[in-house]
């Protein structure tokens, strides 16, 4: 069959990791036996359009992610304290993408401190703070917020007023909560894992988190051929470091996850090798984990691991699991052998063998056979 795909070029080296990672996507299409084919639909998104859309993600690109069966991603600038809001977050919130699937998984010839990492991280993609249910300071808020700020702290400073004081809004709902956890169990059904761990902070946000942590008690009981088990998210930030291997997916709300998986990606080498997925239930958008890197545009240089492994997500997704362990198989045979990497992934960064985006790609279309 053929799946048509978005192909969202970027911006920064957004454009290069898109085209290697297309290449190597339809090279492991096109060596596996029975295997589909791809329709892409290239689409802009990112500061290179905003002068010419007034918009860093244009209601065409966005379209074009509603109607095709899947997307690829490539990076996008955001930028920090201000500037245009996340792009990443505006099509999770407008698609309802609800769940970041982050696997961290360690591949041999990645510097790391461990080996045998086998990581997936379920992230709630919609709510808790990353809602932008915000007050600036100075803005005026309702008086019913300000009663109730003024009932639960004793800080002088926030009692005499909202004036000097910034206000985020932390919104956990039972349905939000119940379908991402419901993901983590059915993900681990569905792929073999063996356990399942929520994580919160209920022992202080006793309503928000507290929540969460009931929420995924009572699904839990659904699964009884699947582990389950809780931690404090601090807890279970020092677990990670000391004893990852304890671990198989963790679910969690969307601040908590969003710093998790970066933690995670630490433990395997890095956002260069973290794929990363944002799905929902019509839709799916696959993308690097890491950013734009503008410094580097053009330079045929930057690592395409990532991107490259978020389409072997994709094909996961769109039931092209062959072509997918096909894909996955070469990357892995090609850092492995530590000819034909970039020179992120060398023993010395200055390392004059080094290849670019593109000779990786290369390499990698090559090792499959």
């Amino acid at each position: 069959m053929t799946h048509t795909v978005t192909l969202i070029r970027g911006d920064g080296v957004g454009p290069e990791l898109a085209e290697a990672a297309r290449r190597c996507v339809e090279a492991a299409l096109g060596k596996t036996a029975g295997a589909g084919s791809i329709e892409w639909k290239v689409c802009e998104a990112g500061v290179d359009v905003m002068g010419s859309a007034g918009t860093p993600m244009p209601e065409a690109t966005i379209q074009s992610v509603r109607d095709t069966d899947a997307t690829l991603k490539a990076p996008i600038t955001t930028p920090i304290g201000t500037g245009f809001r996340s792009v990443n977050v505006l099509l999770r919130q407008t698609l309802d993408l609800y769940c970041c699937l982050r696997p961290c998984k360690s591949y041999a010839g990645v510097r790391s401190r461990y080996e045998d990492i086998d990581l997936v991280v379920v992230r709630e993609n919609c709510e808790d703070l990353y809602a932008g249910v915000e007050f600036e300071k100075g803005l005026p808020a309702t008086a019913e917020l300000i009663r109730h700020i003024n009932e639960v702290t004793t800080d002088k400073k926030i009692k005499t007023g909202l004036d000097t004081t910034g206000v985020s809004i932390k919104p956990i709902s039972v349905e939000n909560t119940e379908r991402i956890v419901r993901f983590a169990f059915e993900y681990a059904r569905k792929h073999g894992r063996r356990k399942v761990t929520w994580v919160h902070k209920a022992n202080i946000m006793k309503y928000s988190d507290g929540l969460f942590k009931q929420v995924a008690e009572q699904v839990a009981g659904d699964y009884p051929d699947i582990e389950g088990e809780e931690r404090l998210i601090d807890n279970m930030c020092m677990q990670l470091v000391q004893k990852p291997e304890l671990y198989d997916v963790i679910v969690l709300p969307n601040l908590y996850g969003d710093v998790l998986s970066d933690l995670c990606a630490g433990l395997v080498g890095g956002l260069g090798v973290a794929p990363g997925a944002n799905i929902g239930d019509s839709g799916a958008v696959f993308e690097a984990t890491h950013g734009s890197a503008p410094k580097y545009k053009g330079l045929n240089k930057v690592n395409p691991t990532a991107l490259i492994l978020s389409g072997m997500l994709m094909l996961d997704y769109l039931e092209q699991t062959a072509a997918a362990r096909t894909l996955e198989r070469a990357v892995a045979a090609v850092i492995a052998e530590g000819q034909s990497v970039t020179y992120d992934m060398k023993p010395h960064r200055d390392d004059p063998t080094a290849v670019g985006t593109s000779e990786m790609a290369d390499a990698i279309i090559a090792a499959m056979g």
